[in-house]
């Protein structure tokens, strides 16, 4: 019986100190030598702060925010996540204090499932979910990216950035090629074959089939670029195009 009760006893006291330590995610999230620990993700991570979460080869790692939690938890701190946060996003680097403004109150867009090379993305494809903060090349608007080809492979969950994607190719290295030029009531065509390939918008070198000549054309479509104004106006679209994004 004393056994049992100096047993309680013990329990007792030790419970507080069983109990994880209260931590706040920080308001802006940096590491500096390329591995994210936790004390890079929270204030008041104490002796648990040397502990490593993840590594980061770029310029930035998108961590779920729920493995995050769990990994706190087994180095006995609690994060509450009040916030309903799914993604940290931590960068190389200092914390930038500015950054503070946006943290807990923004969201980013997610890919709901992995796509191929190639693959075109679609508006199911993607998904709003709240995170601690948004990379520099996040798009701000689902139709940047909606239409756009996958220009490699890209995982379920992993946060949407502008350079995962480009124009769907519509011509490739090799093909035929009809380029047209208009102006002053002047019109005239020629067949090439396009050096490189290209989507819509984009600029393409074209060999011209007969003089073997280079020339920078604006791809239209499927086998159709132009030169000239009309690929001068194509240009100075795309340029405001995303000069507003």
């Amino acid at each position: 019986m004393r056994n049992v009760l100096a047993l309680l006893a013990a329990l007792t006291v030790a419970g507080p100190a069983l109990a994880g330590q209260a931590v706040s995610l920080k308001a802006d999230i940096a590491d500096q030598d390329g591995v994210v620990t936790l004390g890079d993700l929270f204030d008041g991570a104490g002796a648990a702060a040397r502990t490593p979460v993840a590594t980061r080869n770029g310029a930035e790692v998108v961590l779920d925010a729920g493995a995050v939690q769990l990994a706190a938890r087994r180095a006995g701190l609690d994060w509450a996540n009040a916030e309903g946060l799914h993604k940290i996003v931590v960068h190389g680097g200092a914390p930038a204090l500015a950054a503070s403004a946006a943290h807990g109150n923004v969201e980013v867009l997610t890919y709901t499932r992995s796509l191929a090379a190639g693959e075109i993305v679609q508006p199911t494809d993607l998904a709003w979910v709240k995170a601690a903060a948004a990379p520099s090349d996040a798009p701000g608007d689902a139709e940047a990216v909606i239409g756009q080809a996958a220009k490699r492979p890209l995982r379920a969950g992993a946060v949407v950035l502008a350079r995962d994607t480009g124009a769907a190719l519509v011509i490739k290295a090799g093909d035929a090629v009809t380029v047209s030029y208009e102006a002053e009531g002047i019109s005239l065509t020629l067949d090439g074959k396009a050096m490189g390939s290209a989507g819509v918008g984009d600029a393409l070198s074209v060999q011209n089939t007969l003089s073997k000549k280079i020339v920078q054309a604006v791809v239209t479509g499927p086998g159709q670029a132009v030169v000239g104004p009309a690929a001068d106006r194509l240009k100075s679209a795309r340029s405001l195009r995303y000069a507003v994004r």
